[in-house]
Formats: structure tokens, sequence, C-alpha cells
């Protein structure tokens, strides 16, 4: 005899009710509701240290800035997910006017974990690749000096670069900000 588990599906409008009182934050996958994992020590202070930089660097500049908490809606394929990072070309657009989901990242920096380290370079970046504005994407290793840098051209191609020594320098493409002899004073 075999038993049917039946899978329940969610509405993106459901899926943002149950996240308004939940104790910790889910992904929506088209239907489906993902619970996330906690980030560890290293993993916050990474992100930290990105968001605090480039917050300095694009200050007094078109650019929003936002960490974390901050939820990112994927129209084309119904995804939610939880950027550790999200930068906006001018104004964020919002899918609300609570101001918690943005709908035109520029720049999406994510740093790894074992348990999504696959999934933010892979399915992730596809569904992130679907956002229009969306122009450069950042993975960040948070346990070894590695660092990949994807730029979308003109063309619509993605150029990929990789920095794994702590003396690498990289430049975002997209983005107008200080020098960096400015944030050596900061």
């Amino acid at each position: 005899m075999e038993v049917q588990t039946r899978i329940h599906t969610y509405t993106p409008e459901e899926y943002l009710e149950l996240e308004e009182k939940a104790l910790y934050k889910s992904e929506y996958r088209n239907g489906e509701i993902i619970p996330m994992t906690g980030g560890s020590g290293n993993h916050n202070k990474i992100t930290l240290a990105i968001a605090a930089i480039l917050l300095y660097a694009l200050r007094r500049k078109k650019y929003e800035v936002f960490m974390a908490d901050m939820r990112l809606w994927i129209p084309q394929l119904r995804q939610y997910t939880y950027p550790d990072v999200i930068v906006t070309d001018g104004q964020a657009s919002y899918t609300s006017k609570n101001n918690t989901t943005v709908t035109n990242p520029l720049l999406i920096v994510e740093v790894l974990s074992k348990s999504t380290k696959n999934y933010d370079q892979g399915e992730k970046f596809t569904f992130y690749r679907s956002i229009p504005q969306f122009k450069e994407y950042v993975l960040v290793e948070q346990n070894q000096y590695q660092v990949m840098h994807y730029s979308k051209t003109n063309e619509g191609e993605w150029i990929f670069r990789e920095y794994k020594s702590e003396n690498d320098i990289f430049k975002l493409k997209h983005l107008y900000m200080r020098s960096y002899y400015d944030l050596e004073s900061w």
C-alpha cells in the first residue's frame, strides 16, 4: 500500500502573512516555503563589513544599501529571498507600503556557507539573473580568501573573475564609489 503525502503550496500572500509572524526567516520558491539556516559569527562579521564599506563608499550617491533582513521579490519566477547585501541604483522599489521587500537590485552580495554554497552559486544566481536591473553578483567565501565576482556586460553577457589572495583588489563595475584612498581614512 502506497501512502501519498500531500505537499501544501502557498500563495505569495500566504507566505508574506506567515513571514510577518514567524520567529525565523524563510524563503519562498514558487509555492514552497524553505526555512533559512542561521548564520555563523564569521558570516555575520563579513556581511556587516561589506555593507558598512558599501554604505560609506556610496554615501551621497544615488544608491541604497540593504543588509540581510531586506527581502527580495523575483516576480518572473515567484521567488522571495533574503540576500546578504543588496544595493539598488537610485531609490529602492518596494512591493508594498511597508518597505520590507525590494524588487530592483543592481548588486547582490552573498556570503557563502556550507549549507547554501551550491544554491547561491547555481540556482539562486539563475533566479537573480531574471531581474532586469541586476548587473553584479559577488560571492564571498567565509573560511578562505576567495571572492567570485560576476559582472553583466552591455551585451547581456556575464563576465566571471575570481580573487584568491588577501592582497587582491577588485572593482565593482556598475557602481560609482569613493576612491580606495577615501575609504582608508574612514
